[in-house]
Order: structure tokens, then C-alpha cells, then sequence
């Protein structure tokens, strides 16, 4: 029987390399070009995927995809990521087989992408239910947080991991995610301090600047100008298709669906915030007397705001950043650290401060993430981790990354190409030897013990002396000359000595990705990664509630005076911790393929890819899958799965496996070129052969299961009636006993409510009786008040009649009064001194009382409201006041211009960096800074000018520059000229001789004309040897430019600008001014 698969069905190009005709390097690379340009971006060599990063979105991956490759075998439809990921998810649920997911590739070819894919694909697919979505949320949202806090954009990549990701995912007997387990490896923790140039940071200061609310850029201090930062490279601050404000909101939501409080996501932010202002504190040289250099902190502001962030000392850790302690047995030497030590400690101190934090989150995350039972669980491994660079300038993150893409690589030799061929020869199964490159050789080169590069690095770090990174690079020269894959100038072998590509300063590697050159500058600093203890008991010191948990050592009480490991030493045990967890797992590989080095889409550049074809050694990989067989199995498993296909196999075999899956092939009628036996392993040729016996069994399992269904069924069924008869008895009996219950709770309530209503009948008719009593008694005492009443006015009515009228009218008018002043009191009017509101007079009478006293409370109002001024507050109103002496009912702008504090410095010109320069430039206290428009006489336009008022002189200077352009004395200014208009425009007219009127006299515009002139106009008035200035108010004036004299003219009219006023050339001698119309 035939089984017809979809991979080769209407299939652009080959599916599969191992079913490429004719193979060589340019046809496979054909292929994949083929496939490319139409979009269909993975390919097969077997069970290895190849992924070619598309650099834009495709639809290929929809809830309708996942749908269609769940639970399909791997060769059944056309290549796809969900294939593998399927693959491997169904081998770990159905076969009980650990797995790992190993994603290698360039930096930029998608690996990234293509593990958030296998993610997401596995979580599409596994059990549903309100604890297990909790669970799968929880793993994929993980990811927006860690790539906020480790990726970054490069040259190559817009999201570049900077980091190593290893994700164990666990999962129970049915499938489904129990949690997971994060490593990381290597944060790039340089670029933190410093980015080539075209990079960036880590993603997470931008989208901390661009997306936080303004409450929280309050609290941490933070302005939103990338500029402001030192630690912030700014020529690629903002990047095309990134959205930071929206991806900063994407983080704090990830970080709550995870587990972090609102008070931890606060803390991390404030650990960020301080990196920042960490980067901008600056030190200046001081020398002491004896001429030991020291350092100082310039300017301590980003110092002070850091360590409230911290909740640290400003003193202590500013004694940090100028000296440092080193103890050695029972004795402390303290030493004073000079500029260029300052500025390394606070960027050690900036780097472990951030490296810590992205470590403490990794731990956060696993504490939520990490599976609850102790129970086995099942793993799948998900490895995403940087791939292989070459940059212009390779240090010491490029050496470490390449080492263990090496090793990554080895593992692929060691688990693909070299393990296919000896099992082959382990089994007997007829082979073709195929030469492959093992690159065991350069691992050894870095890693060995004795004399790898690493080591003798190490050593290097821990020699006494005088250690460099010239030492260093002579030490591998001295060792590792013979190498053929090292390179050196300086080495013995004389064949590089003329070799100008390989600087002085260098080493070259001969990866398997290719040479790679490395400025040896840094590799010893890099590889110590000290910070200086001082630092670290500074930071313990700190009240914040991460800092102590992140710098542990700080702790007085347990001062270790071992050397801490070295970087490389680290990270070369976290990587042989990794490549031994990988070896106890079923691996699956997706080879991620840049096309482009332009990020572009469409595009395919054949050297590129044949450069990563050749590393990755794909075309190896082809040659192996071609040479064997698709699929092996052991016979025992074999048997185990297919043996229900044959009545002579089914329900037990007694003899060998082997013989078993002899007599199940024979009796299925497989061809025998299909298969070959091996010593314990059954090999199967083609695809086709396993999916026809996977596709019986699937059939034949139906059949069993329809079954067990039926006898189950049967079972069920008669254990439920024998349940139900046994339980009818129960239930009568209990029945007869409620029933009963039931029948004396009724006769017992129908008695209770016959009492009741014959209580209320009694009670009722007493209550009737006491209150016909108590009328009777009420009456008797009202018509005995009354009597009585009666007879006391008869007899005083003999004695009123005298005085009656003056008593009267006494009473009334006691009572008018009493009455006007609580209505007084009750509508008195507010205390501000604007309200004229005053209670109206209720009887004419009282005209001169009401007159009076609405007089006397408005001057007692002022008064109190005079008292609450401030010495500031009433030099505010007195420039009010003056500027209404001068503009008020003249000039139409005033009135909007009353509500308006007078701010007086518009640019903070004192504390904006921008304005540094000119601020030292002005001898004397600004009491005015704005930006004015200058007009220019030949055409009417303006040009922005800085504009500067100081008790002497007014200057005028560069807006970009901050250049003087001009400055003119208070004493040669003649007078000052405005329209009685809405516009802005003002000229300042110079004393006829005075050394400033050589130019002529000043045009100028501004939004804050009222304050300009007003603040003019009192200085001139509080010098006692000079006259105020002269303020012109008309809508048409003379102004002296140069040596002629031009007429401005103010019109109302519709500018071209649309609400503001423009100025346009009418011709020599007229420069007219359009207004527009006052609302």
C-alpha cells in the first residue's frame, strides 16, 4: 500500500534535501533561493529544519496552522516550525522521551522569533483548563520581560539577544505544562556603559524614557530626552518598527501576569533609573599637596537623586567612588583613586548593578514559573542563545559568544553527523564514510585546562605583577604559536609576520564559521570583572529592598578575601553544565539562515548563504541523511508499538524481538528494500514505509479502543443498576422518615399562627382603649389652658394700653435689626478683594448702616488679604500693576495677558546644559530669558534670537549656538514702540550717537511682549541716574535702520499663518504688519 504524504505534493523546489537531484552546494542553494522567493521559508534535511529569517510578517502562523499540523506526523505536510515542534512535544507526551530544541544560527537569522514560535506552538497545543492556561501564560510572557532587559539593537539585529536562554519546560503524564525552569548565560553587560556605534542599550531604558506615566518618571527622577543620559547612545535612540512607549506597557503587564508586585516592578525600575543617572556623574582631577592625583564628583545632583533611588548615603558612596580599600590578613591600605580609576569604578559598579538585576529577575520568574510537584516531571528544553559574530571591532563578549557557538556546533557534530555514522557501523548496516570537519580541535584550543586560551587567560588575571593586556596576548603567542588555527603578528610563525591585515594589537581564530579577528584590548579588565569592595559594602549599605539581596559580599560580617572567579571561568562551567544537559536529551534542530545583511525582505544574497551553509554544515548533514536510512528503531519498542498489526504478534510474542518484527514485516508484505536489520535496531528507508505502518496502527488502535469502550460500557452499566437498586432501599427509608417530619412541622406551624392572631386580636383592643383615655386627658388640659389664658389677658389689658405704641415699636425695630444682621452673617460675600457681590438692603431705612459697613469689610477683606503676601508675590502684583498702568485700555493683547504669571526665565537658562555657555557668558542675574523672532528689514521674516534682560543691558543671542549676537546697555535705550493691536512686535529705538545705534534700532516678536516691556520699563525706573524708559503706544512708528528710517505699519487683516501676525515688505521705506481680527 501506497501512502500518499502532501510533502511532495504541489511542492515548490524540494521539501527535503534528502530528495534533491542533482546535490552539490549550488543546487541546494538553488533550492532554497527558490523557496524563499516564494515565501515558503522552512526546508527539511530530514528531521533538521532549516529557517530563513523573512525580515517581514507571513501568514503561516494562525490558530487554522496550528490546527493543521497537531498530531500529524513530521513528513505529512509541507516543512513548518509547528512540524518539528509538534514532533518533539508528541515524542515527549506519547514516548516518555525528554527533549531539546536546539535553535542555532548568525545573530539576526531569527532564533529568537523561531523559539517564541515552538513556544507558543506548544502551548496552542497541550491541555486546556484554568490552572494549565495559568501555566502557559505565565511561560510565554516571560519573554517580553526578558527581552526588555537583554536585547538590544545591533547592526545586524533590531532585536538581538544579548543574553543566553536555556528554558527546561515541564510537563506531566498528559502532557501538560506544569512550569519551567530559566537559565541564562553571559548578559552582554558591557553595552550597559558603552555601544558601538549604530547601537543601542538595552531595550528597557528606552522604553522606561518613552513610556512611562509622568507620575513614575516623578518618582525616579527620570526626564524623558535620551540626550540627558551619557549611558545612551543617540544616533540610533529611536529604530524604525519599534513602538517603545507601547512595548514598555507590554513589560509591566508581562511582569504582572508572571507574579512581580506592584512594589518589585517599582524597585527594578528604580535599580534602572539609577544605571541612568549612575552614567551622567562625571569627576574632575584634584591634586593633594604631596602630588597624589585624586578624584572629585563635578556635579552632584544625578549623585544625590541616585543614592535616593538607592537609599543610600550620598557621603559613603561618594567616599566609594574616590577611594578604595584593600585588605590583605589582618591589615586595611586605602588608596585614593584618580579620574580615570573613578570612571572605572562607576561603570563596574553601573554593569554589575544591571547584571545582578537581570540575574535576580531570571530567579523571580523561576520562582513563579517553576513547577509546584516533586514528581518526575517531563522536559523539553528550548535553547536560545546568541549566535556566531564578526564585527569590525571583536573583544572579549565576541571570543566568549563564538566559543560556545562552538561547542554548540560540536554538539550538533557529535549528536548528528558523527553519532549517524557510528551507529550505522555499530549496527552493521552498510555504510559510505563521509569527511566531515570536527571542530573538537577548536574547542580545545579555547577551553583546554592546561594551555587553552581561557586558561592561560585566567592565569594571567591571577599572576602577580604587573599584568596587561600585552602580557597576555605574549603569553598566547609564546603557547599557542604552532596552532593552525591561531593567528598572531607578533607569534613565532613567521608566515604572519607580513600579514598587515592582522594588527599588532590581535589574534585571529579560524572558527568554523570562519577567522575571526580580536583586539586583545580589554580581555584582562573584561575578564576580572572586579569591583572594588568598597563599591559593594556601599551598595549593602543601602536601604533599598533589592540592593542587598543583589551585592551580598557587601556584608561587613562575611569579608571573603578569596579572589571571585573570573568571567571566563563562569561562563565556561555554566557552558559545560548546558552541553551535559543537552547530551540527556532527545535533541531537534532548527537551523536559522540569515539571507541579507540589509534587514530587508525579498532579498536573497547567495554568498551570505553559502557562507552559512558551509558553517553549519548543512551540505554534511545532506550527505549523511542520504547515505542511510530515515528512521531506526530498537526492535523491543518496534514491536511494542506495531505488534497489534499481526495476528501472530498479537497480544504477546514469546520468542526474540527481532524475530517479531521479522514475521510482522513479512506479513504486512513491506518491501525488503524498504528496510535493513541491524544488530538492535530495525532501519526503515523511507518516510512512506513508517507513515503506511503508522497510519495501520492508527486504525487498528481504533478498533481496540471501540472495544474496551463496549465492555466497559457493559460494566458500567450493571454496576450502576446493582448501585441504584441498593440505594432505592436507603431512600424509601429516609423518605418515610421525612415525610412524617414534615406533617408535624406543618400542624406545629398552622397551631403557632392561630396563637399569633389571637394575641394581636388582645392586644389590639388595649391598645385602642389607652388611647381613647389619653385624648381624654389632652382635651381636659387644652381647654383648661385656654380658660385660664382667658382670664390673665382681661386682666393685663388694663395696664398695656399706656405704653403699648412706644414698646411696640422699640420691639420691632429691635427685631428688624437683629434680623438684617443674621441675614448679614448668613449671605456675607467671599474674601477675595474682586467680589463685589454685597446682600442687598432690605428696608430703606438702613441705606447709610449698608453703605457703611459694605466700606468698612471691604477694607478689613484687603487688609487680610494683604497680609498673606510674600516679599515675591508682591513684586508679581507690583508688576502687574505697573503693567496695567502702562497697557491698560491702550494695547488690545493686555487683556489676556493679566492671568498669565510673569515666569520672567522661560529656557531655565542656569540649569539647561544646552545654555551653559552663554549663561557663563553673562556677567550678571538674568531676570528675563526668552526666544524672540528678530525681523529682518529686507523681507519681513523673523529669525529666532535668545533674548536676555539684566538690570544694565539687554542681549540678544544665537537660539542654536548660544552665541551673543548683540548687546545693547539699558542707558542708550531712547524709548520702546507697539501697535495698540493683538500682534507681539516691539521696537527698541536707540539713543541717536550712542555707541549701540550703529546697527540701528531692534524689531523684534514675542508671545511675552506685556512682561518684556514691563520688566524694561521698571528697571529703567528703579535707576536713580537714568529716566524711565519712554513707552510708545500707536499702530504706526519710525524705526532707524542703519541710515534710513522705516515706517511700520499695523493692519488688521487674515495672515497667511493663520491666528498670528505677519510682517511683510511693502517697499523701501514701509514694513507692513497684518493682524488678525480680535476674537
Amino acid at each position: 500500500m501506497e501512502v500518499k504524504t502532501s510533502l511532495l505534493d504541489n511542492m515548490i523546489g524540494v521539501g527535503d534535501m534528502v530528495l534533491l537531484e542533482p546535490l552539490s552546494e549550488d543546487t541546494f542553494l538553488e533550492n532554497l533561493k527558490n523557496r524563499f522567493d516564494h515565501n515558503e521559508i522552512y526546508t527539511y534535511i530530514g528531521s533538521v529544519v532549516i529557517s530563513i529569517n523573512p525580515y517581514r510578517s507571513l501568514p503561516i502562523y494562525t490558530p487554522e496552522k496550528v490546527e493543521e499540523y497537531r498530531n500529524r506526523n513530521f513528513y505529512e505536510l509541507s516543512p513548518h516550525i509547528y512540524a518539528l515542534a509538534d514532533e518533539a512535544y508528541r515524542s515527549l507526551r506519547d514516548q516518555d522521551k525528554d527533549q531539546c530544541i536546539l535553535i542555532t544560527g548568525e545573530s539576526g537569522a531569527g532564533k529568537t522569533e523561531a523559539s517564541k514560535l515552538v513556544m507558543s506552538y506548544v502551548a496552542a497545543v497541550c491541555g486546556k483548563g484554568q490552572e494549565v492556561n495559568k501555566v502557559k501564560e505565565q511561560l510565554l510572557q516571560s519573554n517580553p520581560v526578558l527581552e526588555a532587559f537583554g536585547n538590544a539593537k545591533t547592526v545586524r539585529n533590531d532585536n538581538s539577544s544579548r543574553f543566553g536562554k536555556y528554558m527546561d519546560i515541564e510537563f506531566d503524564f498528559k502532557g501538560d505544562p506544569l512550569g519551567g525552569v530559566i537559565s541564562n548565560y553571559l548578559l552582554e553587560k558591557s553595552r550597559v556603559v558603552k555601544q558601538p556605534r549604530g547601537e543601542r542599550n538595552f531595550h528597557i531604558f528606552y522604553q522606561l524614557l518613552s513610556g512611562a506615566s509622568d507620575d513614575t518618571m516623578k518618582k525616579l527622577k527620570l526626564d524623558r530626552d535620551f540626550s540627558k543620559y551619557n549611558y545612551l547612545s543617540l544616533d540610533s535612540a529611536v529604530v524604525s518598527g519599534l513602538d517603545d512607549a507601547a512595548n514598555f506597557r507590554t513589560v509591566r503587564n508581562a511582569m504582572q501576569i508572571v507574579g512581580f508586585m506592584e512594589d518589585e516592578m517599582l524597585s527594578v525600575l528604580e535599580l534602572v533609573a539609577a544605571v541612568l543617572k549612575l552614567g551622567n556623574i562625571e569627576f574632575k582631577p584634584e591634586s593633594r599637596c604631596n602630588g597624589i592625583d585624586e578624584s572629585r564628583v563635578k556635579d552632584k545632583n544625578d549623585l544625590k537623586e541616585m543614592c535616593e533611588l538607592l537609599g543610600t548615603e550620598q557621603s559613603v558612596l561618594e567616599r566609594a567612588f574616590s577611594y578604595r580599600t584593600v585588605e590583605a590578613k589582618m591589615e586595611k591600605v586605602s588608596t585614593t583613586l584618580n579620574v580615570a580609576q573613578a570612571y572605572y569604578a562607576r561603570d563596574a559598579l553601573a554593569k554589575n548593578l544591571y547584571s545582578r538585576l537581570f540575574s535576580w529577575l531570571i530567579t523571580r520568574i523561576n520562582e513563579s514559573i517553576r513547577a509546584q510537584a516533586k514528581t518526575r516531571h517531563k522536559v523539553m528544553g528550548v535553547l536560545d542563545i546568541y549566535g556566531f559574530e564578526i564585527f569590525e571591532d571583536n573583544s572579549f563578549e565576541q571570543f566568549i559568544i563564538n566559543y560556545c557557538n562552538e561547542k554548540l556546533q560540536q554538539i550538533f557534530i557529535e549528536l548528528t553527523l558523527r553519532e549517524e555514522q557510528e551507529e550505522y557501523v555499530r549496527e552493521g548496516i552498510e555504510w559510505t564514510n563521509i569527511e566531515y570537519f570536527n571542530n573538537a580541535i577548536i574547542c580545545d584550543l579555547i577551553e583546554n585546562n592546561q594551555n587553552g586560551i581561557l586558561a592561560m587567560l585566567d592565569e594571567e588575571c591571577l599572576r602577580p605583577g604587573t599584568v596587561t593586556d600585552e602580557t597576555f596576548l605574549d603569553k598566547l603567542n609564546t603557547i599557542c604559536a604552532e596552532h593552525q588555527h591561531f593567528e598572531s603578528r607578533l607569534s613565532k610563525s613567521s608566515k604572519f609576520l607580513t600579514d598587515h591585515s592582522l594588527p599588532h594589537n590581535c589574534f585571529r581564530i579560524q572558527h568554523y564559521a570562519g577567522k575571526v579577528l580580536y583586539r586583545v584590548e580589554g580581555f584582562v579588565d573584561k575578564n576580572n570583572d572586579l569591583l572594588y569592595r568598597d563599591l559593594s559594602q556601599a551598595m549593602y549599605k543601602a536601604n533599598h529592598s533589592l540592593i542587598k539581596q543583589l551585592f551580598p559580599e557587601g556584608n561587613p560580617a562575611k569579608v571573603n578575601l578569596k579572589r571571585p572567579p573570573t568571567a571566563g571561568f563562569q561562563f565556561k562551567a555554566s557552558v559545560g553544565t548546558l552541553m551535559s544537559n543537552l547530551q540527556t536529551k532527545n535533541p531537534n534542530y532548527i537551523r536559522c539562515v540569515k539571507p541579507n545583511d540589509k534587514k530587508a525582505s525579498h532579498i536573497f544574497t547567495d554568498s551570505l548563504v553559502r557562507h552559512q551553509v558551509h558553517y553549519l554544515g548543512l551540505m554534511e548533514n545532506v550527505r549523511v541523511r542520504r547515505a542511510g536510512y530515515a528512521f531506526r528503531q530498537a526492535y523491543e519498542p518496534c514491536l511494542e508499538r506495531y505488534k497489534m498489526l499481526c495476528k501472530k504478534t498479537w497480544p504477546h510474542w514469546r520468542g526474540p524481538a527481532r524475530e517479531g518484527v521479522e514475521v510482522l514485516l513479512t506479513d504486512l508484505q513491506v518491501p525488503t528494500e524498504e528496510f535493513a536489520y541491524g544488530r538492535s535496531k530495525i532501519f526503515i528507508r523511507n518516510p512512506r514505509t513508517l507513515f503506511f505502518l503508522e497510519e495501520k496502527r492508527k486504525r487498528c488502535l481504533e478498533d481496540l479502543a471501540t472495544l474496551i469502550q463496549k465492555i466497559y460500557r457493559g460494566w458500567k452499566c450493571r454496576s450502576q443498576f446493582l448501585l441504584l437498586k441498593k440505594s432505592q432501599i436507603v431512600v424509601a427509608a429516609w423518605y418515610r422518615r421525612y415525610a412524617q417530619q414534615k406533617k408535624y412541622q406543618k400542624i406545629k406551624r398552622a397551631t403557632t399562627v392561630v396563637q399569633s392572631y389571637a394575641r394581636g386580636w388582645q392586644a389590639r383592643k388595649l391598645l385602642r382603649e389607652l388611647k381613647y383615655q389619653k385624648k381624654c386627658e389632652q382635651a381636659v388640659t387644652t381647654i383648661s389652658a385656654y380658660w385660664h389664658g382667658t382670664q390673665v389677658r382681661r386682666e393685663y389689658r388694663k395696664f398695656f394700653r399706656a405704653n403699648a405704641g412706644k414698646k411696640i415699636y422699640n420691639f420691632t425695630i429691635q427685631r428688624i435689626m437683629q434680623k438684617y444682621f443674621l441675614d448679614l452673617k448668613r449671605n456675607m460675600p467671599s474674601m477675595s478683594p474682586i467680589d463685589k457681590s454685597w446682600p442687598a438692603r432690605p428696608y430703606l431705612f438702613l441705606e447709610g448702616v449698608h453703605t457703611e459697613l459694605k466700606r468698612i469689610f471691604h477694607l478689613w477683606r484687603c487688609k487680610k488679604y494683604r497680609s498673606q503676601f510674600t516679599e515675591d508675590k508682591k513684586a508679581v502684583y507690583e508688576e502687574k500693576l505697573k503693567a496695567s498702568e502702562l497697557f491698560k485700555d491702550k494695547k488690545a493683547l493686555y487683556p489676556s495677558s493679566v492671568s498669565q504669571p510673569f515666569k520672567g526665565d522661560y529656557l531655565e537658562i542656569s540649569k539647561n546644559p544646552k545654555y551653559q555657555k552663554l549663561n557663563n557668558a553673562v556677567d550678571e542675574k538674568v531676570l528675563l530669558a526668552d526666544v524672540v523672532n528678530k525681523i529682518n528689514r529686507a523681507n519681513g521674516k523673523g529669525s529666532p534670537r535668545l533674548l536676555l534682560l539684566t538690570r544694565r543691558s539687554v542681549i540678544l543671542a544665537d537660539q542654536k549656538t548660544g552665541q551673543v549676537k548683540a548687546s545693547v546697555p539699558l542707558a542708550d535705550l531712547a524709548s520702546v514702540s507697539v501697535s495698540t493691536q493683538m500682534d507681539g512686535f516691539f521696537a527698541l529705538k536707540l539713543k541717536e550717537g550712542s555707541a549701540s545705534a550703529v546697527k540701528g534700532d531692534f524689531l523684534l516678536s514675542s508671545d511675552h511682549l506685556i512682561e518684556i516691556i514691563t520688566k524694561l520699563h521698571r528697571i529703567s525706573a528703579s535707576a536713580a541716574e537714568r529716566e524711565p524708559i519712554n513707552v510708545d503706544i500707536s499702530d504706526e512708528f519710525l524705526v532707524q535702520f542703519k541710515h534710513d528710517k522705516v515706517c511700520v505699519k499695523f493692519i488688521q487683516g487674515s495672515p497667511k499663518n493663520g491666528n498670528s501676525a505677519s510682517c511683510k515688505r511693502k517697499n523701501n521705506r514701509l514694513l507692513e504688519v497684518s493682524v488678525p481680527t480680535s476674537p
